[in-house]
């Protein structure tokens, strides 16, 4: 027996169709360079994204050739997450924050053969172009200045075409899109997502139970559009017609909090040093905001502290604690109470608001030990997060399967530690590499930064692993303090030790004004271990 149901493939093509047919008046909102709003509306999105695939395929794209954007998050990159892909082409973002020659390897990695870029960053492209062969640069002229030879201006690029376009025929297992991970060890590797990877992946993060996003949502992506599709966002937010609204470069707390008030944006994503920032801008104002109550936080990228979820929950916040990497598209995990569980008591609901969450729907996850067998589903044990689903990738791009990152029945390896429970939550411990083994035994991390970080008089932790000559590792504490307030690192001890058996407790405890960032905005661990010895003979003792 056979199904009777049609062969419809799951392309961008009938999400784009979708959005033109249904949302046409709902708004998209820009934050430009001088701080003014560009405003359009998905009927101009629509028109414009397709101008831009007839533009680029009159101007030789080729089905699966790929376009990089070097761009900000704005109008014109929304316009191209769609009009490349659904013109055959496949939409390659670069990380702008990555060093010059890391962009160009990757640019060339991936055989990017057109650019799309934003005058504000021509100094950028400048400082790489001549180890990039693009064959054609197109600028977006978000200051309104000439765009300068011998690039193409972006608007006059649409402003030349119709927008009559007839799609090419697509699969749904096309490429589509592609980033490269952060690459903290070697050089980053490629993932390219499929036409189908993303629609299913935007459907999982749709549903009530992920972020439960729907036409009456204002989103605000400050996770950057170079950055894992932004967190399938803005393919989310099409999908659904919801009023968009990006920051362009303006990432900072005030102007983040700012635009949450006038667009009265519902739903917001970020890592959680952005939001640490916004909380401290909060707590310093508490009654001159105007957030719309009940406004969503989905963070991601590094474990929220418990504490700041409750912070947020005081101004009527609330944070959607959420897991995943490039390799899976990448939210694979969003943490929402089941109702059975909203009944239990206050330090309890908090306890699993704060892990990670269990998995999206077409995930598969199980945690493994080092001998390869599932670990108990008792919330203790800890082992690697392992996952497969159609939005995980297989591969990556110009390589060869790696049996350190897969398995050999086909599972990713995460190389993130973990604990689920009975529930199917888990909560990551660590990455692998930043695992502490004292003594032959482990300690997390994540753990220590989250009940550091609780303290007040604290804006910042960071905790890793030094060598000890008779424990192997101990853990290390680099912390900033909010300002204007003083702290010892036995007050510190003082507080965070009801929580820990005593040897998790760091050895010392290092106050520093800031604490290094990766492109992405999590914690640098590798520059922190590099200061370790230095900052060592400046240790605040205990």
């Amino acid at each position: 027996m056979k199904s009777t149901m049609m062969q419809y493939p799951l392309t961008l093509v009938h999400v784009l169709e979708r959005a033109g047919r249904y949302f046409r008046n709902s708004g998209i909102v820009s934050r430009m360079p001088d701080r003014s709003l560009h405003r359009c509306t998905y009927q101009d999105f629509y028109r414009r994204s397709r101008q831009l695939a007839s533009a680029l395929t009159k101007a030789g794209m080729r089905k699966g050739d790929r376009v990089a954007t070097l761009m900000w998050n704005h109008y014109a990159h929304l316009e191209a997450y769609f009009g490349i892909p659904v013109a055959g082409g496949v939409v390659h973002t670069l990380n702008l924050r990555l060093y010059p020659e890391d962009i160009a390897y990757i640019a060339n990695d991936a055989e990017d053969r057109f650019l799309i870029v934003d005058d504000i960053l021509l100094p950028l492209l400048q400082q790489f172009s001549d180890r990039v062969p693009f064959e054609k640069i197109f600028v977006v002229p978000l200051t309104g200045k000439p765009v300068p030879a011998p690039y193409r201006d972006y608007e006059k690029l649409l402003a030349a075409e119709s927008g009559e376009f007839t799609y090419p025929e697509l699969d749904e297992n096309d490429p589509a899109a592609m980033c490269y991970t952060s690459g903290t060890t070697g050089r980053p590797p490629g993932v390219v997502y499929s036409h189908r990877s993303i629609v299913l992946h935007s459907m999982a993060t749709l549903v009530g139970d992920s972020f439960g996003i729907n036409s009456a949502d204002v989103l605000l992506p400050v996770v950057p559009m170079f950055h894992v599709l932004s967190w399938g966002l803005p393919h989310a937010a099409v999908m659904v017609g919801s009023k968009f609204v990006m920051p362009g470069p303006l990432l900072d707390a005030e102007s983040l909090v700012e635009l949450c008030e006038s667009e009265r944006v519902t739903f917001a994503t970020g890592v959680p040093t952005v939001w640490l920032a916004v909380l401290q801008l909060l707590e310093r104002c508490p009654n001159k905001r105007d957030l719309v109550p009940g406004m969503r936080i989905g963070i991601g990228g590094s474990a929220a502290p418990e504490s700041m979820i409750r912070a947020f929950d005081q101004f009527g916040v609330r944070v959607i604690h959420a897991w995943g990497m490039t390799e899976t598209s990448p939210i694979a995990t969003v943490s929402t109470l089941k109702p059975h569980l909203r009944t239990l008591p206050e330090d309890e609901r908090y306890a699993i608001r704060a892990r990670s969450g269990y998995a999206l729907p077409w995930v598969d996850m199980r945690v493994m030990d080092d001998t390869g067998k599932q670990v108990a589903d008792d919330g203790a044990a800890m082992g690697e997060v392992q996952v497969r689903g159609p939005f995980v990738t297989g591969r990556y791009h110009n390589k060869e399967i790696d049996p350190l990152k897969f398995t050999s029945d086909g599972w990713l390896r995460t190389g993130d530690v973990a604990t689920i429970d009975s529930e199917g939550y888990i909560k990551i411990c660590d990455r692998t590499k930043d695992l502490i083994k004292s003594g032959g035994e482990w300690i997390s991390s994540v753990d220590l930064e989250n009940a550091i970080m609780a303290h007040p008089a604290v804006a910042e932790a960071s905790v890793i692993a030094v060598p000890h000559p008779k424990w192997s590792e101990r853990p290390m504490a680099f912390v900033v303090l909010k300002p204007g307030t003083a702290l010892s690192g036995n007050e510190i001890e003082t507080f965070i030790a009801p929580k820990f058996a005593k040897w998790w407790l760091p050895d010392e405890y290092v106050f520093v004004d800031a604490i290094p960032r990766t492109s992405t905005g999590k914690f640098l661990k590798r520059a922190l271990r590099e200061m370790a010895a230095s900052a060592r003979e400046s240790t605040t003792p205990k």
